[in-house]
């Protein structure tokens, strides 16, 4: 029999109530799956899994791990059990609209003074204004969460039901430099509540928020090597510089050019020790730290194979990666039908001058004309500089007045929400009726060549409203 699971009471918080019995809105059915075979139709309600009641995607999957699986799911004002043998590999084929079906999202209980919800304006996306601290959404999407708002329950159904690996926002190990970072001075031990993870078998990613005069120097050091002592349970450390919008209300500061020198500095040194200690780096500065200084990107084999792109991690480097496959295209096929071809592509200020780079070399090997436009934050401050968190309205207004190619190129990253909305909830059709171009979205140089070519991601046509597909 396998030990009982102790979870010590200081990483708790009380219990919520269970929710009443929640059903899982299925939207879609993969015609070529277990789910199609047994009869389960979109708009089914989910109930119940082999006899468990069901909160999440997370128990399906859980659940439904068996030779045979039965569903109970509501149709029609009638409950039927659909079920049959599911073979090794097969898909259920279940799209769900909710991945929770309580669709009641983990709030945070911090006020870390960084926040980039606090920082957030009126009038913008409102999902904008969650604090998600999800545990379920960490394993699930990899957003990174900081273990103070679990209850016993959730514990528990992390180890039993082995949600691995999570993401985690650490900050600093010690205790009370930690609590300070979060503004909650009843978080707990977090080193204590990551031995636990790790002596149950759960493998994590951590970051660390750099933010000057409060986790930066010797405590980030400390930090890194803490964490480094639960490796391999603990597979990474990404180091990432604190964002702060001229919303910002607590005093916090983004790190100034010789601030962020002394964190590469001291990632480079450490990375050296682990890699002769460990075989990894272990921990790894996210883009944004090379860019703001204009330095070069590590190479691929510095990542060490992980993916945490998501982060901010190895992004630019994946883009160089793709160009490199690009050039060879280019220089083997000739393509005299792209000669003279225009086309505006707009970024943000942090990565324009890497993209100018590449978009020079790509007019020289394909004789276009392809112009790039970087857009500055004006809604939330000049210190914001990705594009992930780039304004549709401050496209508009720097594009309108300019002279723009026959197709404007917006990073796919700006609308990297379900319903395809930018942060101020406006869409890439918005944008091109605005401008009285065609917009189209593209993360790579492989797209873009796509879209040259009259096929490829999404184009937007100011005069239909609605997607095409091609040219």
């Amino acid at each position: 029999m396998s030990r009982p699971i102790r979870v010590p009471p200081e990483f708790c918080v009380p219990e919520r109530p269970r929710p009443p019995e929640t059903a899982g809105l299925i939207r879609s059915v993969d015609p070529d799956s277990w789910g199609a075979r047994v009869g389960i139709r979109p708009g089914d309600l989910l109930l119940r899994v082999n006899g468990h009641p069901v909160e999440d995607i997370i128990d399906v999957q859980f659940y439904a791990a068996e030779d045979h699986v039965v569903m109970e799911v509501w149709r029609d004002g009638r409950l039927l059990r659909l079920g049959g043998s599911r073979e090794e590999g097969e898909p259920l084929g279940l799209t769900f609209a909710h991945p929770t079906f309580d669709i009641d999202i983990r709030r945070c209980n911090n006020l870390c003074p960084f926040c980039f919800v606090l920082q957030t304006p009126k009038g913008m996306r409102r999902t904008l204004y969650i604090k998600d601290d999800d545990y379920r959404y960490s394993f699930l999407y990899g957003h990174f969460i900081t273990l103070t708002n679990l209850a016993e329950r959730d514990w528990r159904r992390i180890v039993e039901q082995r949600l691995s690996p999570l993401y985690i926002s650490v900050h600093a190990t010690d205790p009370e430099v930690r609590r300070r970072a979060l503004r909650n001075p009843r978080a707990p031990d977090i080193m204590a509540q990551l031995r636990w993870l790790a002596e149950h078998g759960i493998e994590m990613h951590t970051q660390i928020v750099v933010t000057p005069g409060l986790n930066d120097g010797e405590i980030l050091e400390r930090s890194v090597f803490d964490l480094a002592a639960l490796w391999p349970h603990i597979r990474s450390v990404s180091v990432v510089p604190v964002g702060v919008t001229r919303f910002q209300r607590y005093g916090v500061r983004p790190n100034t050019r010789e601030e962020a020198r002394q964190v590469l500095r001291g990632v480079h040194a450490w990375q050296r020790a682990f890699r002769r200690q460990l075989g990894v780096g272990f921990v790894y500065a996210t883009d944004e730290w090379y860019l703001s200084l204009g330095r070069p990107v590590p190479s691929k084999r510095a990542y060490d194979g992980l993916q945490l792109q998501e982060n901010g991690l190895g992004m630019v480097r994946d883009f160089l990666e793709d160009y490199r496959r690009v050039k060879r295209l280019l220089d083997r096929r000739r393509p005299r039908d792209l000669a003279g071809r225009r086309a505006t592509l707009v970024t943000a200020t942090l990565f324009a001058p890497v993209l100018e780079k590449v978009v020079r070399d790509f007019n020289r090997r394909a004789g276009t004309a392809l112009e790039v436009v970087p857009v500055v934050n004006t809604r939330l401050g000049e210190t914001i500089t990705v594009a992930g968190l780039l304004m549709a309205e401050d496209v508009i207004a720097q594009l309108r007045s300019r002279p723009l190619g026959a197709l404007v190129v917006l990073p796919r990253i700006m609308f990297d929400h379900p319903d395809g909305i930018s942060l101020d909830d406006r869409t890439p059709w918005d944008i091109a009726k605005a401008l009285g171009r065609p917009v189209a979205l593209a993360r790579t140089m492989r797209e873009v060549l796509g879209l040259l070519n009259g096929h490829g991601p999404e184009r937007f046509d100011p005069d239909a409203e609605g997607l095409f597909k091609g040219g």
